[in-house]
């Protein structure tokens, strides 16, 4: 049953797998869509789709595939004149509408699309109120202003909130994977880096229900109560972030990453510093860059343990020598003895859980101003885009070590 549909959203994006579309097929047959298409866009939601970041490519599939069904392209002016003069809609209570859907026989979407195209062929003259043919203002399947719980609309303005209006919305056009991300993207996308722990001192008070009931069992049914300690994310981040100059453009990105990232509160410890270009000796504590609101680069790989997960951001776009040559460094009255490759590469060796982030997208990495040192800097750092599709992918190399 719609194995077009199935093919349509792998086409748009979304990864069904086939165990999860069998899943869905299971419960079709179980009658859980109620016969409703708009049931059976939730249903369907719920089981295909593993990531809000998809929902909007999945409304786009649903509308193409279903947007045939409540107007289809094939129907007669002819038809379309038969709902023209509308009764007014039905204004059922609750209880009305509960009794009717008891009454009237719940069709699945095969059988309504067969009857309805049987409608098309039998009919010849426009009804109102009635139960049978398309019409308006009645109990039909076929038609509007009326109600029946597994119709299908023809015409007229949707009252119930049907499945392709809704999904026409496209409501959920800033989740997708691959829009630049905004605040809330970035705390979607930061809550995937949790690595959830009991191992630290404090109280048992959580409730471990499989071992209370499993040591309810061996004591004969007499309640036992296990309590474990609360699981907390163990994970610390680093994140330094490269400010001004060709990162300007990018500012307002930068300064929702910060807010998603201070109002995180499920990291054990996050540390903030700012560069300009390249990590050379000193790292800044905030984005001016002023040497006295700095802290020794080598002070900072002593004092952070190899737990720390290190984010940098950055377009990687510079002069080849700021990246490779002593005295690189472009600011007023600084001076680096040693090139800021040597850094990144500390960096690194300290720190391998480690990504690059770059707000430039990828297609473009081999072209743009800067190309060369972009390149040299993804031979030390894996290297994602600054998207939510790039954050997620970049988990990887921040969870296992590469």
């Amino acid at each position: 049953m719609f194995t077009d549909f199935f093919y349509l959203l792998r086409a748009e994006g979304v990864p069904v797998s086939i165990t999860e579309w069998m899943t869905l097929m299971e419960a079709l047959s179980q009658g859980l869509d109620r016969s409703s298409l708009t049931n059976f866009y939730y249903l369907a939601r719920s089981l295909l789709v593993k990531s809000e970041a998809y929902y909007d490519k999945y409304d786009v599939a649903f509308t193409w595939y279903f947007g045939r069904i409540e107007t289809p392209d094939e129907i007669t002016e002819q038809a379309m004149r038969w709902v023209e003069n509308a009764l007014p809609p039905l204004n059922l209570t609750p209880e009305e509408r509960e009794r009717l859907a008891q009454r009237l026989e719940k069709l699945d979407l095969d059988e309504l699309r067969r009857r309805f195209e049987e409608r098309l062929k039998e009919q010849n003259e426009e009804h109102h109120g009635g139960s049978h043919w398309i019409g308006t203002g009645g109990t039909s399947p076929f038609g509007h202003s009326g109600y029946h719980p597994s119709g299908l609309r023809l015409g007229g303005e949707s009252h119930s909130r049907s499945a392709v209006k809704v999904a026409a919305e496209r409501r959920y056009q800033g989740y997708r994977d691959d829009l630049t991300l905004g605040v809330r993207q970035f705390e979607v996308a930061l809550k995937r880096l949790r690595r959830l722990s009991t191992r630290y001192d404090a109280p048992r008070d959580v409730l471990d229900l499989e071992e209370t009931i499993k040591e309810t069992c061996d004591n004969a049914g007499r309640l036992k109560l296990v309590f474990i300690r609360p699981r907390k994310n163990t994970l610390k981040l680093f994140l330094l972030m490269d400010v001004g100059g060709s990162m300007t453009p990018y500012s307002r990105l930068c300064s929702q990453l910060f807010t998603a990232v201070h109002r995180t509160t499920h990291f054990k410890d996050i540390r903030f510093y700012y560069f300009h270009n390249c990590v050379y000796d000193h790292l800044y504590l905030d984005p001016t860059c002023h040497p006295r609101q700095s802290e020794a680069t080598t002070h900072v790989l002593q004092n952070l343990d190899t737990e720390y997960r290190l984010i940098i951001v950055g377009d990687a776009s510079m002069a080849p020598s700021e990246l490779t040559a002593p005295g690189g460094i472009i600011w007023w009255g600084m001076v680096n003895e040693e090139p800021g490759l040597v850094w990144l590469q500390r960096l690194r060796q300290r720190f391998p859980y480690s990504v690059w982030l770059n707000p430039i997208p990828a297609e473009q990495w081999d072209n743009m101003y800067g190309h060369q040192t972009l390149n040299a800097i993804r031979q030390v750092f894996p290297m994602y885009e600054l998207t939510l599709e790039g954050i997620t992918r970049s988990t990887g190399s921040l969870l296992n070590k590469r």
